[in-house]
């Protein structure tokens, strides 16, 4: 397969994983009658049981438990499982109580918030028209705070859960097959002792909520990995500067989900907080395409 076919190839792949983001609220939907808490620890469970599997069906078990063995290792991916399960928490709330476009709004700031958490915690320079793009994504969500009276906590959680994690995994020395087996396997503890606590007190849906639900609660493993592996076979295949366009697909799915498919409310009031922070990532993609071309010259 020559380069141009590498690159066709991995967009489609990149595509499929995105859109498989993107389509994720009809997913946890279908599971809206479980708790948030006890579907993200089923998520957990399964999705560690699903890595557990692939990694030893492709050889790399004993890669494995040699690549974890350094405190440092360990410590780094501590800090991982705990954002990755914050997000996840946060992600399953917005879906099962109404909310998908904020999640959209969340994905949709992500970047940005990537680039704050680099002139935070990296001593990162800003260059002018990044702070163009991340001063009006804050006007964006502060207009939306006043015009709908609240804060858009979930949005806010989801971007910088993920923005935070994206920033620890920068630094994070395992490929994502290891990593995310590495994070599952630090929260699976917690939450296999959370869902035997939900069995005693007979809270627990696992089997007694019928064969439907019990198979997508054991399938949201498989369903979880998925797309973090397309993503991770796109990213050998793809320019950073592409990917980055691409990810777009997932918020606007979100958000055509949540304002199409479950009817939540998208006025008038909604359309220029969202026009803003789409205005603030057209200067943030126009600038970061600018000053690629510029060092590649």
């Amino acid at each position: 397969m020559n380069h141009k076919e590498n690159q066709i190839y991995g967009t489609w792949v990149a595509i499929s994983a995105y859109v498989t983001w993107g389509l994720f609220p009809i997913y946890w939907k279908w599971l809206q009658d479980v708790s948030a808490l006890q579907l993200v620890s089923h998520r957990i469970v399964w999705t560690c049981v699903t890595l557990f599997f692939v990694i030893l069906l492709t050889g790399q078990w004993k890669k494995f438990i040699a690549s974890y063995n350094a405190p440092e290792v360990l410590r780094v991916y501590l800090v991982a499982a705990l954002l990755m399960s914050i997000n996840w928490l946060v992600f399953t709330l917005a879906v099962n109580s109404g909310h998908v476009t904020q999640t959209g709004l969340g994905y949709y700031i992500s970047p940005l918030v990537n680039v704050l958490m680099g002139v935070l915690l990296l001593h990162e320079r800003l260059r002018f028209w990044q702070g163009i793009s991340v001063g009006l994504a804050a006007v964006g969500v502060i207009y939306l705070m006043l015009a709908q009276g609240s804060v858009p906590w979930m949005a806010l959680a989801l971007a910088f859960s993920f923005g935070t994690y994206g920033l620890v995994k920068k630094i994070a020395p395992l490929g994502a097959l290891h990593g995310l087996m590495l994070e599952t396997c630090i929260l699976l503890p917690v939450a296999l002792v959370y869902l035997f606590y939900c069995h005693l007190t007979g809270q627990g849906v696992f089997v007694s909520a019928g064969v439907t639900p019990t198979l997508l609660i054991v399938a949201s493993g498989f369903v979880s990995m998925s797309p973090l592996l397309l993503f991770s076979f796109a990213a050998q295949k793809l320019p950073l500067s592409r990917l980055g366009i691409l990810q777009y697909i997932t918020p606007t799915l979100q958000l055509l989900l949540g304002t199409l498919v479950y009817h939540e409310p998208f006025n008038s009031s909604s359309l220029i907080g969202f026009g803003v922070v789409w205005l603030a990532l057209l200067i943030f993609g126009v600038d970061s395409f600018r000053t690629r071309v510029e060092s590649i010259k």
